[in-house]
């Protein structure tokens, strides 16, 4: 704001200097012609009563234009001191002659230069006409107001010439060079004065402004903090202004909305929390009754029919016995184990099992999990490659961060195709780490990806049975993964699948 005031006042000085000029070089010359052309015709009304004070002969004022065009009489008019002054006050030089063209009266420096002109245009005899070299500004009846141009003084005049009700003629002009000279003064003038008012004023500005922003930026800090819930900042400035008000008026709401904010939090925190209880409770009860009475259908049938074919002595070869035997074992390993599992989430999920948290290395956990399980990765003909070397430390529950690595690995291994490499990597953000499990394969299809998580869920039933899976491992390692208040995910690549989550590192 403080910048914006600034550059719209000194744009506007800058603006209104550059008008001035452009105004002065466009309109002070036409408005001056104006002026002028008033200031002249009305020196003609005065040529108007120009009183005769000499008549007769004059030998001296003879010449051959006068042997042509007088027939010897010459007659002086009489110039007042008052039409003299007017005359050099307004820098007018003008002649009145006769139809001989005699001189009869002027005021000029160079009078006969004047009376040939004027001869020349009464009778039509200055060809500077067809030249272009001037422009009628007015023309009445008995008067002719132009601009023009000088070719031998090299100058533009502005001229009025004509007939007088005596029947004389007259000429008058004032030169156009003096106000021509005054715009390009006056715009070196004002382009020089603007400069200093400019820089002054920017100076003089920018002071103001921050005075007068500096409340308002304290407002406008006070209202972030306000946003972010941080209610101990307080409004200090003084303006002396309508600004103090609001500044008292932020200070007083800040303190009501802490008031009010933390005995909202707490009703609502108790609300939230009874609500998410029941609806934990129903949900668990009905999942746990769907889900688990899925699972447990297929092996206790296959217990049932192996029990009875070894009880009705189907097969007295040892070996079909014996077989019967280890799938009736195999059959109870993953009813145990999915009992176990599901006791597990269920813990989990009611907040019975409340993490414990505590400061280990992960890259030590890692390699603990990836020792304990070497078996079972030369079953599975897996490459694991894991090359972090130096101890990264969080804070986080141990335990269940090594069932999470636990069950990724194991997800890793059981979904393993095309090159059948595993990559961990142990990746440090800033405030985190970010664990992931990588492993070549099929992607998973986009659409199964968000229920990935659900309890039970599989993507490939017939694949899932046959290796033990139950569908609750990735459950698990989602209520673990929230009770920490952490992140987790997955993501799809072109030869491969890699699932990741987040800890605290400081």
């Amino acid at each position: 704001m403080r910048n914006q005031i600034a550059v719209l006042f000194i744009g506007l000085l800058f603006v209104s200097i550059v008008a001035i000029s452009v105004i002065n070089a466009v309109f002070l010359e036409k408005y001056y012609i104006t002026k002028k052309t008033d200031v002249i015709l009305e020196a003609m009304e005065n040529l108007q009563d120009l009183k005769v004070i000499q008549q007769g002969a004059d030998e001296d004022d003879s010449n051959e234009t006068e042997d042509i065009f007088t027939d010897g009489t010459d007659t002086e008019l009489e110039v007042s001191d008052e039409l003299s002054r007017f005359s050099s006050r307004n820098n007018l030089s003008w002649v009145v002659i006769s139809r001989d063209n005699i001189l009869r009266a002027s005021v000029a420096n160079d009078p006969d230069m004047l009376r040939s002109r004027l001869f020349g245009y009464a009778y039509d005899l200055d060809r500077d006409s067809k030249k272009g070299s001037w422009r009628v500004l007015k023309e009445e009846e008995n008067y002719v107001v132009q601009q023009i141009h000088d070719r031998f003084a090299s100058m533009d005049y502005v001229e009025c010439w004509g007939e007088l009700d005596s029947g004389d003629y007259f000429l008058i002009r004032t030169p156009l060079e003096s106000i021509r000279e005054s715009v390009s003064l006056s715009n070196n003038f004002y382009f020089c004065v603007g400069a200093v008012i400019i820089l002054i004023s920017g100076v003089i500005i920018w002071v103001l402004t921050n005075k007068l922003t500096k409340p308002i930026s304290e407002l406008t800090e006070l209202s972030k903090k306000m946003t972010d819930l941080d209610f101990d900042a307080r409004y200090q400035s003084c303006a002396g202004n309508e600004i103090d008000i609001l500044g008292d008026n932020f200070n007083k709401m800040c303190m009501e909305l802490e008031h009010t904010i933390s005995e909202l939090k707490s009703a609502n925190n108790t609300l939230q929390q009874d609500i998410q209880d029941k609806i934990k409770i129903d949900q668990m009860r009905k999942e746990f009754l769907d889900n688990v009475s899925h699972e447990l259908k297929t092996p206790i049938a296959l217990i049932q029919g192996y029990a009875e074919g070894l009880k009705e002595n189907i097969s007295d070869d040892p070996e079909s016995r014996e077989f019967y035997c280890d799938v009736i074992m195999d059959e109870s390993a993953k009813m145990n184990k999915l009992v176990k599992n599901l006791l597990t989430l269920n813990q989990l999920e009611s907040g019975k099992d409340a993490a414990v948290m505590e400061r280990f290395d992960i890259v030590s956990l890692i390699r603990g999990v990836l020792q304990s399980m070497e078996i079972m990765i030369q079953q599975k003909d897996a490459k694991v490659i894991f090359e972090a070397e130096e101890p990264v430390y969080v804070w986080a529950d141990e335990f269940k961060i090594e069932e999470v690595v636990t069950n990724y690995t194991s997800n890793a291994l059981n979904h393993l195709e095309g090159d059948r490499q595993i990559e961990i990597k142990v990746l440090k953000e800033e405030k985190q780490v970010r664990v992931t499990v990588f492993n070549t394969g099929t992607p998973i299809p986009e659409e199964d990806i968000p229920m990935l998580w659900n309890k039970f869920y599989k993507v490939d039933k017939a694949r899932t049975r046959e290796y033990g899976g139950s569908g609750i491992g990735l459950s698990i390692v989602k209520a673990i993964i929230e009770g920490l208040n952490q992140q987790y995910g997955v993501q799809n690549y072109d030869n491969g699948v890699e699932f990741w989550f987040t800890l605290d590192c400081s």
